[in-house]
Parts: structure tokens; sequence; C-alpha cells
């Protein structure tokens, strides 16, 4: 399997590069400056153990480009739609999965809802039926992510309106030792989003005794 990051240069498109590189998979990571990328690309592959897959890098277009299938969006929302329209020509035949929160600007404790309602929601509605969106990944530290000694703690809630689509993400996500529930069409991805801004505020609270906490679903004990 190979996977597009676009957005891989960040905290958490690098975390993502490297969790899938780890479990074999090649990753291709996307910049507006490929050379940008190219560094960055390099730069992971050094922490990954032989045997791993390769992460390469390159601009946005060309990763894209360069994928069969799956192109992950981790963009900072204030270049989420202005990065779509550009891929936009390259995305036919392929899922983009958008792990995009739209959080409020100067203030990461709360979001700031498109009007479409999400900010997955707003990818379908600009790239358009024919191109399925799938939301996932979105309450997952980027700290966590990184820390390739430890185990992802939390599973993930993915969402979309096209179910061969969300299987199809749900398979790759099984890549990365997690587990995943479909959590419904795109429009759930207005409460799976929201998540992100409480588990910020609960992080960097000096009331609890943790940090980089994610979400589990806990199953009854009986």
């Amino acid at each position: 399997m190979k996977i597009a990051i676009i957005g891989g240069t960040g905290p958490q498109g690098a975390g993502l590069a490297l969790r899938f590189a780890k479990a074999g998979a090649d990753v291709v990571i996307g910049s507006r400056d490929g050379q940008r990328a190219a560094a960055k690309a390099e730069e992971l592959q050094q922490k990954l153990a032989a045997g791993s897959g390769k992460i390469s890098g390159c601009d946005n277009l060309q990763a894209t480009a360069s994928v069969e299938q799956m192109v992950i969006l981790a963009v900072p929302y204030s270049a989420h739609d202005a990065t779509l329209n550009e891929l936009k020509p390259l995305l036919a035949g392929k899922i983009l999965v958008d792990i995009v929160v739209p959080l409020a600007e100067g203030n990461p404790k709360a979001v700031a809802m498109p009007a479409e309602g999400s900010a997955t929601e707003a990818a379908q509605a600009l790239l358009g039926d024919d191109i399925p969106v799938v939301g996932a990944l979105h309450n997952v530290s980027a700290v966590t992510l990184n820390k390739l000694e430890q185990k992802i703690n939390c599973d993930i809630l993915v969402c979309g309106n096209d179910l061969q689509a969300k299987n199809s993400v749900m398979e790759m996500l099984s890549l990365l030792d997690v587990t995943s529930y479909n959590a419904g069409l795109a429009d759930s991805a207005r409460c799976i989003e929201a998540i992100t801004p409480i588990l910020i505020r609960l992080n960097i609270s000096k009331a609890v005794p943790f940090s980089h906490a994610g979400i589990c679903i806990q199953p009854p004990a009986h």
C-alpha cells in the first residue's frame, strides 16, 4: 500500500507517516514546498528500522498523483479549502481522508465549524459526490503519533457517506494497530471533530494527571 499525506511535514502528518511506514506501507508526504517535504521525508526515514516502508517527499500535487487510492489531508484548517481546490483535479478515483479539525483561530479549546457543519462535510461539498471523503483520525494526539515506542492510546471514529470508502479506510487504519469504528455519515463529523478541543482542554488542564489522552469506546464489563 502507498499512502499520500498532504501536510506531511507537520507534527500529525509526520507522526502518521512514521506509523504507516513502520507498519510496512510506503508513504509520500506532500508540502507546498517540495524540497522541504523531501528533506522531512529523509529525516523521518532515519528514525525507522530496516524493513520499514519507504517515506518520500514532494510537492502536494506530485504526492497526490503518485498514489492509487489513499490521500490523507493533514493541513491546518486555514489551508483546508485552498488545498482541496488545488488537488481536486487529481483526486478522481481516490479516497480523501480528512483529518482536519476546524479549531477556532487563537483558541484551540474551541471549534469554529464551517457553514457545511464540519470540515469533513465541507470537503465533500467542495469535491462533489464522485470523490468520497472519509473523516478519521481527528482525536489522536500528534505527540502520541510520534512516540513510536508507544501504542496509540485511543480508538478511531470514522465517518463518511460512502460505505465502501469507509471500509477501505478502516482497513488502512488497521496497519496502525488501532480499533476503528464506523461512526455514521459525514454529518457525524460535527460531533467527532468537536471532541478534539475538549481533549485539548483536558490535556492542558492542571486539574488532571495526564496529557495527550484520547477516547476509547468501552464495552460493558458484564
